[in-house]
Parts: structure tokens; C-alpha cells; sequence
């Protein structure tokens, strides 16, 4: 089953160097950014000039791209070259409407679309143990399985489309909640002569303890922010799951809030630092 990948960004260029290495299969890679392209093709992978050329090359097609406009760009210029039953599996982090009109535009051509978005961060997507949710038909989940546990150890088979982005909007959401309480209490106890690693020590025997707090409160504590996961993308999830909880007619405060802290956080012109920039 021969591989397309398109966006080569910082996780995937480490998704598709994964593929290229571990799939046994050839490699068809497109990014905007030559020098991108060129890292893969060191690796292995085969250059393409397009998107429309890696989708004419592949059997599966990824796409890890910014915006649900991007992913329609790639599908877009593929239209005219679809082969019937080629699955298009998207890595990007888009509204679950966007997402489900796009699968069915793309099976107007014939082609089938599964939403297989990504959680975890950089040093994960090197390591190929990202967590892996999936909505879409099943039995295509199937055929490509293999090829997912390529980048993720974690792979959870959701539903039907556009359920896989849900539940990544969700997970995201969840995250930005608690990140905001932990950089909250950080600068509360700076504040009150309390250092970060004391911090860490004693939040750590108790209930309070978390995976955001143990990865991040190093970089934290020393004003580290070094872009794994920015804060413009983060701004753009949590507005995602603003907007489904409005959907929902539920007035979530907590939701509402981390939406401000993150407006607040571009609108200072903070957009490319790590997302824990916002303290």
C-alpha cells in the first residue's frame, strides 16, 4: 500500500519520516517548504512537486496541515486524479463540520475519508507514540491500522466520521483547562516565594498531579518557550470547542474562560510561543 503524506510541519515531518523508515513501503511526500521535502527525501521518501502528484503516487494519503482550508486545498487538487477506494486520512486539527463535509465531498469522487487526528507533541510524533483518535468506516480504519501504530501507541477507534476530531477538540479542550490552572497556581506561588520545583515536589503526593504539570513545569518555571505546540493553535481548538459547546446550548464557564486567556494571549502578539506561554 503505497504512502502519501502532505505537510510537513513539526509533527508531520516526524510522522511521514516514521513511515518512511518503518513502513516498508515507498513514500510520497509534499510540503510548501522545499527544505522540508528535501529532510524526508534524505530519509528516503520520493519528492513530489504537488499534492495532486503524491495523491496520482499513493494508495493512503495523509494530510497534516494547518486549517480545514488547507485540507480542502489538498482534496481540491486531488479531485482529477482520485482512484476509487483511496483512503484520505486526515492528521489535522479542524472543526468536526468542516471535517465531515470535506469526507463527503471526497466521496463524491470516490475516495474515502477517515479523521485520525493526533494528540501527544513533538518529542511523541519523533518517537512514534502519539495517541491516535479515528472516526470514520471502520473497515478502512482496518486497512490502515497498521500504518497508525507507525505513529502512535495509542490508538482509539472513536466512530463514525467526524467523531476521531471530536474527541481530539475535547482532549485539547480538557488540556487548555488544565494547563491554565497550573500556570494559574505557578505564578501564585512564585508569587508567594515558592519556586517551581518545590512546587512540582509537593503538588506531585497529592491529588492535584497531572501530566501537563510533570512535562511542562521545568520549561515553566524557567520561562522556556521553546514552540512544541503554539498558542495560536491552541487558540484555534479551544475556539472549536467553544463553538460546539454553543452548539450544544451549554454555557460552560471554564470553556469560556480558557477562550479569553487565549485571545488575551494573541492579541499580545504571544501566538508563536508554546502553548503554556499564556502565564
Amino acid at each position: 500500500m503505497k504512502i502519501g503524506f502532505v505537510g510537513l510541519g513539526i509533527m508531520g515531518k516526524a510522522m511521514a519520516d516514521n513511515l518512511t523508515k518503518q513502513s516498508g513501503q515507498p513514500v510520497y511526500v509534499y510540503d510548501h517548504h522545499q527544505t522540508n521535502i528535501d529532510c524526508l527525501v534524505h530519509q528516503g521518501a520520493h519528492a513530489c512537486a504537488s499534492s495532486r502528484e503524491v495523491v496520482k503516487n499513493a494508495d493512503v494519503i495523509f494530510t497534516s496541515v494547518p486549517t480545514a482550508a488547507s485540507v480542502a486545498e489538498v482534496h481540491a487538487e486531488a479531485y482529477p486524479v482520485i482512484k476509487q477506494g483511496q483512503i484520505f486520512a486526515d492528521l489535522s486539527t479542524i472543526s468536526p463540520k468542516d471535517s465531515v463535509a470535506l469526507g463527503k465531498k471526497l466521496a463524491e469522487h470516490g475516495a474515502i475519508f477517515l479523521d485520525v487526528p493526533v494528540v501527544k507533541s513533538k518529542q511523541q510524533a519523533i518517537d512514534g507514540t502519539l495517541g491516535i483518535y479515528v472516526g470514520g468506516p471502520k473497515a478502512s480504519y482496518e486497512r490502515i491500522k497498521p500504518l497508525l501504530e507507525i505513529l502512535g501507541s495509542d490508538i482509539n477507534y472513536v466512530g463514525e466520521a467526524g467523531k476521531g476530531i471530536t474527541m481530539k477538540i475535547l482532549h485539547n479542550m480538557l488540556v487548555g483547562e488544565i494547563q491554565n490552572g497550573v500556570n494559574e497556581l505557578m505564578l501564585l506561588a512564585e508569587k508567594n516565594d515558592i519556586n517551581w520545583q518545590t512546587f512540582l515536589q509537593a503538588i506531585s503526593i497529592g491529588g492535584a498531579n497531572n501530566f501537563y504539570l510533570q512535562t511542562k513545569a521545568e520549561n515553566i518555571g524557567k520561562r522556556n518557550f521553546a514552540t512544541a505546540f503554539s498558542v495560536k493553535n491552541m487558540r484555534k481548538d479551544v475556539k472549536i470547542a467553544q463553538q460546539l459547546a454553543q452548539d450544544a446550548k451549554l454555557n460552560l464557564p471554564g470553556i469560556n474562560l480558557v477562550n479569553d486567556v487565549y485571545r488575551d494571549a494573541v492579541n499580545h502578539q504571544l501566538s508563536d510561543l508554546d502553548f503554556f506561554g499564556v502565564i
